[in-house]
C-alpha cells in the first residue's frame, strides 16, 4: 500500500500545526464509538445463555460456543477485506453497511427456530461489526494528534473491553426476566436508532479510491483462521462426549490450518512487493507493533475464554442463577469503564510501562487464583477477582492500541488496525474454544472416574484457567519490551 491509499481522513490536524481534534473528525469517532460498543456488546452475551440454550434448543456446551466463536471468527475473516472496503466506500456509506448487517443479523437471531438460523444471525452481525471496529481506529489514528491519543484510544479501550464485560450481565438480567430472544430484542431498536442516527450525521473524511481485493487471500485466510478455531473445539469437544470429529481428525484439521496460513502468509509477501497484499505483512517490521500485539493476542484469549467459562461455572457449579453471576462480573465492568479515560491521560503523560507492567501482571494473577476454583469458592472472592483483572485489563489495553499503531507509519495504519483487531478475534475465538472445550473434557472425564458432578465441575474450570494463567504470565514478560513509540524511534522504520 502506498501513502496515495492510506485511511481518507480530509483535512488532518496534528501535533504540530494542530494542537485540538478537528469537531467534524471528532464528531465522527463518538458516532463509531457508539456504533462499536452497541455491536462488540454482542460478543459476550451469548456465553451465559448457553445453559437456557441447552435446554431450549438442546444445544451442548461444546456447540453453543460456537455462537460466540463463530462472532469472532468471522470478524477475523472479515477485518483483513476492510482495507479494501474502507477505500472503496466513503465513511457513510461504510459506516451505513456495518451497521445494516448488524441490524439484520440482530434480527435473524432474535427471531431464529433453530440453532442453525441463530448461528446464521450471530455471523452476520459480527460482519457489521467487523467493519466498524477498524473503521474507528484508523479514524482515530489518522484524525487525533499523537499527543492526545492516548486519551480518545481510552474511550476505544472502554468499547472493547468494558462492552463484552457487560454483555454477560445483560445477558443474565434478560435470562431470569424473560427467554433468551430478548438478548437480541432489546438491542435491536438500539441498533436501529444508531443506524438511523449515523446515516443522517455521518460526514465523509475524503474521498473514495480504487484498491484491489485478492479473493484468493480472503478464501487463504478463511480456512486457516476458521480451520484453527473449529480444531481447537473440537478436540475437547470429543473428550466430552461431543457429535463432533476424532481427536486425530481435529488434530488432523489444525495442522491443515497451519499449512493454509503459510500459504496467506507467502501470498501477502508477494503481493505487498506491488502494494496489492490484503494484509501488509511490513507492519511485522516494527519490533514495537509486534510486541505489542502479541500481549493484545494473550489478553484477547484470557479475556473471552473467561468471560465465557466463568458464567458457565459460577451457573453449573456454583448454582447461582443467571442475574447472579452477571452481576458478579458487573462491578469490574463499571471500574473498567471508568478507567478508560483516566487511564488513557496516563498513557499520554507517562508512557508504557507504568501501565502494561501492573496490568498484564494484575490479569495474571486473576488467573492463577481462578486456576484453584472449587464447588464451593465464595461469590464475593469472584467478585473482587474480577474487578482486580478488569483493572489489569484498562491499564493493559489502551497502551496497547496506542503504542501498536503508534509505531508504524501513517500508510500503513489501516493494515495494522486490520492485523491487530483479526489476531485479537481469533485470539479471542480461540481461547474460547480451549476454555469451553478443556472445562467439558476435564469434567466429563472426571465424572467418569466417579467424582461428583459439582466437584468434577470444579476439576474442569482449573483445569482451563490454569491454561490461562501460564499464557498470561508469557504476556507479562513481553510486556516489559513494549515502548511508547516517542520512546522507541526505531519501531517507525517497519514502514518502509
Amino acid at each position: 500500500m502506498t501513502a496515495d491509499t492510506a485511511p481518507r481522513t480530509g483535512s488532518v490536524p496534528t501535533a504540530g500545526s494542530a494542537p485540538e481534534i478537528d469537531p467534524r473528525a471528532m464528531r465522527v469517532v463518538w458516532l463509531l464509538l457508539i456504533a462499536a460498543f452497541v455491536a462488540i456488546l454482542n460478543e459476550t452475551t451469548m456465553s451465559i445463555a448457553l445453559p437456557d440454550l441447552r435446554t431450549d434448543l438442546g444445544v451442548p456446551p461444546e456447540l453453543g460456543q460456537w455462537l460466540t466463536s463463530a462472532f469472532m471468527l468471522t470478524m477475523a475473516v472479515v477485518i483483513p477485506t476492510t482495507g479494501f472496503l474502507l477505500q472503496r466506500l466513503t465513511t457513510r456509506q461504510a459506516f451505513i453497511l456495518a451497521m445494516s448487517l448488524f441490524t439484520a443479523g440482530t434480527a435473524i437471531a432474535m427471531i431464529a427456530p433453530g440453532f442453525e438460523v441463530l448461528l446464521g444471525g450471530r455471523v452476520v452481525q459480527a460482519a457489521g461489526t467487523a467493519i466498524t471496529m477498524p473503521l474507528l481506529m484508523t479514524t482515530v489514528m489518522t484524525v487525533v494528534p499523537a499527543h492526545a491519543r492516548g486519551r480518545i484510544m481510552g474511550r476505544v479501550g472502554i468499547v472493547i473491553s468494558l462492552a463484552p464485560a457487560i454483555g454477560p450481565t445483560l445477558a443474565g438480567v434478560l435470562l431470569d426476566v424473560a427467554s433468551w430472544r430478548w438478548i437480541f430484542g432489546v438491542v435491536l431498536p438500539i441498533a436501529i436508532v444508531a443506524l438511523i442516527i449515523g446515516a443522517k450525521l455521518m460526514t465523509n473524511l475524503g474521498e473514495t479510491s480504487k484498491a484491489p481485493l485478492d479473493v484468493l487471500s480472503v478464501i487463504l485466510s478463511a480456512l486457516a483462521f476458521g480451520g484453527l478455531v473449529y480444531g481447537l473445539s473440537q478436540i475437547g469437544g470429543a473428550h466430552g462426549g461431543g457429535s463432533g470429529m476424532s481427536e486425530g481428525a481435529a488434530i488432523g484439521m489444525i495442522a491443515g490450518s497451519v499449512v493454509v496460513l503459510a500459504l496467506f502468509v507467502w501470498r501477502q509477501i508477494s503481493l505487498q512487493k506491488k502494494d496489492d497484499a490484503l494484509l501488509d505483512l511490513r507492519v511485522f517490521n516494527a519490533r514495537n507493533f509486534t510486541l505489542a500485539i502479541v500481549v493484545m493476542g494473550i489478553l484477547s484469549l484470557a479475556m473471552f475464554g473467561t468471560f465465557t467459562a466463568l458464567p458457565v461455572y459460577m451457573q453449573e457449579v456454583l448454582q447461582l442463577s443467571g442475574t447472579e453471576a452477571g452481576l458478579v462480573v458487573l462491578p469490574g465492568a463499571i471500574a473498567m469503564g471508568l478507567l478508560g479515560p483516566v487511564i488513557g491521560r496516563i498513557y499520554d503523560a507517562k508512557g508504557v510501562a507504568i501501565l502494561l507492567i501492573p496490568g498484564t501482571a494484575l490479569v495474571a494473577i486473576v488467573m492463577g487464583f481462578y486456576a484453584t476454583l472449587t464447588d464451593s469458592t465464595s461469590v464475593w472472592a469472584l467478585v473482587i477477582a474480577q474487578i482486580t483483572m478488569s483493572i489489569g485489563m484498562a491499564m493493559s489495553f489502551t497502551p496497547l492500541f496506542s503504542a501498536s499503531l503508534g509505531s508504524l507509519r501513517p500508510h500503513l495504519y489501516s493494515h495494522g488496525s486490520a492485523v491487530l483487531n483479526t489476531l485479537q478475534q481469533v485470539a479471542g475465538a480461540a481461547g474460547v474454544a480451549v476454555l469451553i472445550t478443556t472445562m467439558t473434557s476435564v469434567s466429563a472425564s472426571r465424572e467418569a472416574a466417579g467424582v461428583a458432578e459439582l466437584a468434577a465441575g470444579a476439576a474442569g474450570a482449573r483445569a482451563a484457567f490454569l491454561f490461562s494463567a501460564i499464557v498470561a504470565v508469557v504476556a507479562v514478560v513481553a510486556a516489559v519490551f513494549v515502548r511508547k513509540p516517542a520512546d522507541s524511534p526505531e519501531g517507525f522504520h517497519g514502514g518502509h
